[in-house]
This record gives C-alpha cells, sequence and structure tokens, in this order.
C-alpha cells in the first residue's frame, strides 16, 4: 500500500473540538478545517464560540461539555446539521493554582469537571454513535506535560491530565474492534491568547530556556499533530500519547543553560 498524499485529507468528514472558541482548540480547528473537515465547535463562551466558528465556516454550538445533557443535545444539533461525527477532539479544560494543603473539595471536583469528566461524556456518546452506524473514528484527547511530571501548585490539574492519559490508553483498547482510534497530545508551554495576556503582552526572553528547541510551542504545531492523528496518515496508531513539546518531557529535568548552552540539570548559576 502507497502512501498517497490525499491521505492527509479530512474532506467530507465531521469533527467536534470542544473548547475551541480560542488557544489551542481554536488552532486545532482551524487547522482540521483548513485540510476539508466540517467542524462543529462546542465552546461555552458565547462570542468566542461565534467567531472562531465564523472564522472556518463552521458551526457554533454553545455548550457546557461538563453536563451529559448539554453534550447529548449539542451532538444531537451537530448531526442534524453536519452528518456524523467521526472526528472528536477533547480539548476543553482550565486549571488555576491550588496548594495541596489549601485545595477544597469543590476546587479540587471544578478541576475534575473541567479536564477530565467531559473526556468520558463525549468520547462516550460520540463513540455510540459511531459503533451503531459501523463507522470509524479517530478521538484525540489533549493533556499537557504536567499529567507526567510534578505540578506543584497544581496537583488536581495534573492529577486530571494523567488521568486523561491513561484514560486514552484504555479507551483505546475498547474501542479498537469498533475502528475507533484514540490518541492524546500532550503540550507544554504553547503561544495562546491566554498565556500572552498572562505575560501583559509579551513573553519574556527566556520564556523557553527550560525546553529544549528552546522557545514555547505555537498552537499550528499541536494543529499539525491532531490533523495527523485524525487523518488515515495515523490509521495504525491508537493509545498513545504525542509529546508536542519541543522535548521537554524527553529530557526529563536537562536544558540548555542560557549563559553558555551547556547541557544542565536542575537549577543553573546565572
Amino acid at each position: 500500500m502507497a502512501i498517497d498524499p490525499s491521505d492527509i485529507l479530512l474532506t467530507g468528514r465531521v469533527a467536534v473540538v470542544t473548547g475551541g472558541g480560542a488557544g489551542i482548540g481554536r488552532g486545532i480547528a482551524e487547522g482540521l478545517a483548513a485540510f476539508g473537515a466540517s467542524v462543529a465547535i462546542w465552546e461555552r463562551d458565547p462570542q468566542t464560540c461565534a467567531a472562531a466558528a465564523e472564522a472556518i465556516g463552521g458551526l457554533g454550538l454553545v455548550t457546557d461539555v461538563r453536563d451529559g445533557q448539554a453534550v447529548d443535545a449539542a451532538l444531537e444539533r451537530t448531526e442534524r446539521e453536519l452528518g456524523t461525527v467521526s472526528i472528536l477532539v477533547n480539548n476543553a479544560g482550565g486549571t488555576f493554582n491550588s496548594p495541596l494543603l489549601e485545595t477544597t473539595e469543590n476546587g479540587w471536583d471544578a478541576l475534575y469537571r473541567s479536564n477530565l469528566r467531559h473526556v468520558l461524556l463525549c468520547t462516550q456518546r460520540i463513540s455510540r454513535r459511531l459503533v451503531g452506524a459501523g463507522a470509524a473514528g479517530s478521538v484525540i484527547n489533549i493533556t499537557s506535560i504536567e499529567g507526567v511530571r510534578a505540578a506543584p501548585g497544581y496537583a488536581a490539574y495534573a492529577a486530571a491530565k494523567a488521568g486523561v492519559i491513561n484514560y486514552t490508553k484504555t479507551a483505546s483498547f475498547e474501542l479498537a474492534p469498533h475502528r475507533i482510534r484514540v490518541n492524546a497530545l500532550a503540550p507544554d508551554l504553547t503561544m495562546t491568547e491566554g498565556l500572552r495576556s498572562i505575560a501583559g503582552g509579551e513573553m519574556a526572553g527566556d520564556a523557553g530556556a527550560g525546553i529544549p528547541m528552546g522557545r514555547p510551542g505555537h498552537v499550528d504545531e499541536i494543529a499539525s499533530a491532531a490533523v495527523f492523528l485524525a487523518s488515515d496518515m495515523s490509521s495504525y496508531i491508537t493509545g498513545q500519547t504525542i509529546h508536542v513539546d519541543g522535548g521537554t518531557e524527553a529530557a526529563g529535568g536537562w536544558y540548555h543553560h542560557p549563559r553558555d548552552d551547556a547541557p544542565t540539570l536542575g537549577p543553573g548559576k546565572s
């Protein structure tokens, strides 16, 4: 079987991107649309939802994916207007600083719901439809580098993201007989609107100092990996977490010192 350039195309397929109104989610929605998919954006924020959908000529549905009934309603309308969903990107999520000794039960539950619960809800609902139709599909879960390393002040978030990684493995096994592939993408520091606003509009020059490639990632680089996983180019890949992180996870704490580019583990002298 020869590789054909058309294998990367998503023409005729329907994709859902949760949390697709901004940041990585919007970048992925734009990438999927650019390669031919009809895209539905499920997003809580009405303004960003509408703007992102208009920009890609897609369907914008204001949806709280933490709510099972809301997911059911969004899926019904998406299928009615676009067709059977065969690509799902579980991107919705969020975090806030919450030191371990100060984390409340409500805070823990909020971060679980924002980052893990909806992954089950959306994957389950869409996979049921695919199984019923006898159709293949691709599920792409957005996790984080924090799912595989300590994250001081963000224990609940990191635990949820670690849960996404293991859920990806288990779901991939259960859904493999139905030709539904399940993979995950794990970014590190990625340039988004939110990150720019936190940094006052501009990132400091050393923002990528701890990343082996020496710079933050771009949303288009995450989108490129998502397009690959959604397409037939990745037809034999399932259960995997791809770290789109400039080498951070592989380095295990090593980085190039900004002074002399020397390989350094842990804190270095300026």
